[in-house]
């Protein structure tokens, strides 16, 4: 089935945008893989290094290109729920591949630090340029050109997107995603909310927070809401890079190990040296990068990949735009509720029938771009179905059931939780910004108030704590982007916000920071660009100004008239307290790269 009418629209929009800069990507993977997609152009020193610790048997092919050798890009380490299970991967894979008579090979380890650990720390500044650094780690491991394909093991936030932007970059290798899955349930989600407002409240203490904590992250996996970390997940299975049904199977259960072992040997089938060459660059193509953004709206994923999608987008020559994303909300209805958009959590979303359910509604009905490639073959139909152990310790794959295990959620198209996506873009004299709307109610969407400002998340807490946030406002949270001190998550406001609109209040957030995938009830409209350390329109608003936010037009105003908000001089703060400590010191030159939100905040430029 091809996609709808509006949708080949839109993405016709981002082929045309997009032909100059694809066409010479395209041009260069073939290049490389022409020119060094084999270890044949290594010279003799250089393959002695590279299979030094070998078999001898393995040095015999590895010297003479009989078999295909596969990379692996780990970002293990034993801190991490998310990226602990990987310990255990290398050797899975390895053995795997000797049983698919190829060989694999630990080519680099990538870092991997967790937002939830570095929340309003110091260490958070340095959470976005981490997607950069880890794109560029991936790169430095594949350049020994030892390999034939790669597979990528990685989880959270902005690691993926990191391992995505080097198997664009390295487009001539085919990728295979590989995740570790979602640790199993504990606390419920709303309940550690509860618990947390509480505490902000000063109602319990610091024993009854960690407990709820505790028991909320307690173990392998990924943490169980819907953030990055599992959008991440749904974006890999839903753009073809993971294999189907792979995404939210838990760690260390028999069938996750077996589908790692099934997604090693296809990685090992769509090498060079067989007949299913699938290079990940030409894999990836304007489609699959709408597929990845309906599942996005369709999920009420993570704001953070109005970001990142950008930046991977741009890595295989694809120009996408906050435009086209906003058109594509107004596509695609909302699927699903998983916390903090419902109070489900991601194993309840798998177990309602999970992804294989939700594409095969979006495919039924034209929203997604049935005709792609992916690392399982041609077409995203294989993607609708449910992946299974069978007798004999392999994966057996069923389709999708045709009705939804929870309709509360997982519904189908024509019960769509609302006819908009769960993301959207606003813009307005304040300039441009994105709003998660799926978790915010229809009522709340809307709202004009006096604006109270300020320089830093702390400034908020410490006027919450004063007593200070009385009646209805819209709190304005500047000198957060990335070019200011790396554009931080600004979760600390979520709880504090949330209490206060509890109590009656009508508030909202305006910020040129960051607030992902657990934004959660409190309207807010985040990464807004130009950035107050650019001068943009943000740095120029005054506290009892009134802003207006209309979630449901998209727009974002500040209600003073133009000639005299222009001729306001722009707020200046130090910001030397954000340039040292904690590392910050070595990313001086990456603040000075970076580019926009709007262009993917990174330092590489744009496509």
């Amino acid at each position: 089935m091809t996609a709808r009418r509006d949708i080949e629209a839109i993405t016709e929009r981002i082929r045309q945008r997009s032909k100059p800069g694809r066409e010479a990507y395209l041009g260069r993977i073939a290049e490389a893989s022409n020119r060094s997609a084999n270890r044949g152009v290594l010279a003799c020193g250089n393959l002695a290094h590279g299979f030094a610790v070998c078999s001898p048997s393995e040095k015999v092919a590895l010297g003479g290109d009989q078999v295909p050798n596969l990379g692996i890009i780990t970002s293990y380490n034993d801190m991490l729920s998310a990226h602990q299970p990987f310990e255990t991967y290398p050797a899975l894979i390895k053995d795997a591949a000797r049983e698919a008579g190829g060989i694999a090979q630990v080519a680099g380890g990538v870092p991997a630090m967790c937002d939830g650990v570095t929340q309003g720390q110091p260490g958070m500044e340095l959470s976005l340029f981490s997607r950069d650094v880890i794109a560029m780690a991936a790169a430095i491991g594949l350049s020994h050109n030892m390999f034939d394909a790669a597979v990528y093991l990685g989880v959270c936030d902005k690691i993926v997107p990191g391992l995505v932007i080097a198997a664009l970059t390295f487009g001539h290798l085919p990728a295979v995603f590989i995740p570790a899955g979602p640790m199993t349930t504990g606390l419920p989600n709303d309940e550690k909310a509860r618990i947390r407002q509480l505490y902000a409240e000063g109602k319990v203490g610091r024993a009854e927070l960690l407990e709820a904590e505790s028991k909320s992250y307690h173990g392998p996996g990924t943490c169980t809401f819907y953030g990055t970390a599992n959008s991440n997940q749904m974006l890999m299975e839903i753009m073809g890079l993971h294999t189907p049904g792979a995404s939210f199977v838990n760690p260390g259960t028999p069938l996750r190990d077996a589908l790692t072992r099934e997604a090693t040997k296809r990685a090992l089938a769509i090498t060079a040296l067989g007949n299913a060459y699938t290079p990940a660059g030409r894999m990836i193509d304007e489609r699959s990068i709408v597929n990845g953004v309906v599942g996005l709206h369709a999920t009420g994923g993570s704001t953070n990949h109005t970001i990142h999608l950008i930046a991977m987008a741009a890595a295989a020559g694809i120009a996408i735009t906050w435009q086209d994303i906003s058109d594509l909300s107004e596509a695609v209805p909302l699927l699903a509720r998983v916390y903090p958009n419902g109070l489900a959590d991601v194993n309840h979303f798998h177990a309602a029938g999970g992804l294989g359910f939700l594409i095969r509604e979006l495919l039924d009905e034209g929203v997604l771009h049935e005709d792609v490639q992916t690392v399982w073959g041609e077409g995203l139909r294989p993607y609708a179905v449910e992946a299974r152990l069978g007798d004999d310790g392999s994966v057996v794959r069923e389709a999708s059931p045709r009705a939804s295990g929870d309709e509360k959620v997982l519904a189908p198209f024509s019960k769509a939780f609302q006819a908009t996506g769960g993301l959207k873009v606003l813009s307005g004299n304040l300039g441009h910004a994105v709003i998660k709307t799926s978790a915010v109610k229809p009522e709340r969407r809307i709202i004009e108030a006096p604006a109270k400002v300020f320089d830093s998340q702390q400034g908020l807490n410490d006027a919450f704590k004063a007593g200070l946030l009385t009646g209805d406002f819209i709190a304005v949270i500047r000198f957060q982007g990335p070019k200011a001190n790396g554009m931080p998550e600004l979760h600390k406001l979520t709880t504090v916000l949330g209490i206060l609109q509890d109590r009656g209040q009508h508030v909202a957030l305006v910020t040129d920071g960051r607030m992902s995938g657990a934004s959660g009830k409190v309207p807010a409209a985040i990464h807004v660009t130009p950035e107050a350390v650019e001068n943009g329109p943000i740095a120029r608003i005054h506290d009892g100004d009134i802003v207006r936010l209309d979630a449901d037009v998209g727009t974002l105003e500040v209600l003073v008239p133009a000639g005299d908000f222009a001729l306001r001089r722009p707020a200046e703060v130090d910001l030397i307290g954000n340039e040292f400590g904690f590392g910050r010191e070595l990313f001086a030159g990456f603040r000075q790269l970076v580019g926009r939100a709007d262009h993917g905040a990174s330092a590489f430029g744009t496509a």
